[in-house]
């Protein structure tokens, strides 16, 4: 269902469960052994997210939903579906390391919260992308509301998840959905391109610098002085301390 790779500290992790990528039980269980993989190495610096499919992922098992929405019992074994795909998503956003989704086919409902978990996302002009569930009478439960919301804020996040709207990659860059987008042909270039420049980066210095970022939203935190304490940790490293005489060397 998920396949795994590492090659110059890109690990690209491929959906591949035909024909769309349904996101069920067994699917959320082998997504957690590839992270679990991941934590046990320390050969990465970028989890870089794609699909082998021309959908990145259409959300939740028809399948399922078909078996579970006929009784009561059936309808709360779907909600403990929905928990566990929360439980995955956050463990993504959690990561040690930034992600990157590449959205190179629909991603709809589950699929799009997927994306959303991820730290950076790249989408094909051509592609849709959205989280239609109201059209169902249900709505965005893994995370969708939440994330879609703190990314983009109320107006965009309800004109989206209330209209039941889906637009293409290239209204989501517009929108602020993903960061990039490009047309499809160039896509696995693109990405590719972006994921190898990010894990390039000092993951140190990347960590605490989101960090700071996720303490711009928590107003329990105090993001001014964790810049502080951030930068002066990041001081301490032998690597920081190493790039910056090489900057200084290199500026005379």
């Amino acid at each position: 269902m998920q396949h795994l790779e590492i090659a110059d500290r890109v690990a690209t992790l491929t959906l591949d469960r035909p024909p769309a990528n349904a996101i069920n039980a067994a699917w959320v269980a082998g997504f957690h052994a590839r992270l679990d993989e991941l934590a046990a190495r320390d050969d990465w610096n970028l989890l870089h997210v794609r699909s082998a499919l021309r959908l990145f992922s259409a959300g939740a098992d028809l399948k399922d939903m078909r078996a579970q929405y006929g009784s009561p019992e059936g309808r709360a074994a779907f909600q403990v579906g929905v928990r566990a795909m929360q439980v995955l998503f956050q463990r993504i956003e959690d990561l040690p390391r930034p992600s990157l989704a590449e959205i190179g086919g629909h991603a709809m409902g589950g699929g799009f919260e997927l994306a959303l978990a991820c730290t950076f996302r790249i989408a094909a002009h051509e592609i849709q992308l959205g989280l239609p569930e109201v059209r169902l009478g249900l709505l965005p439960g893994a995370g969708g509301t939440q994330r879609l919301t703190r990314l983009v804020g109320r107006a965009v996040a309800e004109r989206l998840i209330l209209g039941a709207e889906t637009v293409d990659g290239a209204t989501a860059e517009r929108l602020g959905l993903v960061q990039w987008s490009a047309p499809l042909a160039d896509l696995p270039a693109a990405a590719g391109a972006i994921a190898r420049r990010l894990a390039d980066l000092p993951p140190h210095a990347m960590a605490e610098a989101r960090a700071c970022i996720a303490a711009a939203l928590d107003p329990a935190v105090d993001g001014f002085a964790r810049e502080v304490s951030g930068g002066a940790a990041l001081l301490e490293t032998t690597e920081t301390r190493a790039l910056v005489a090489r900057f200084l060397d290199r500026k005379g």
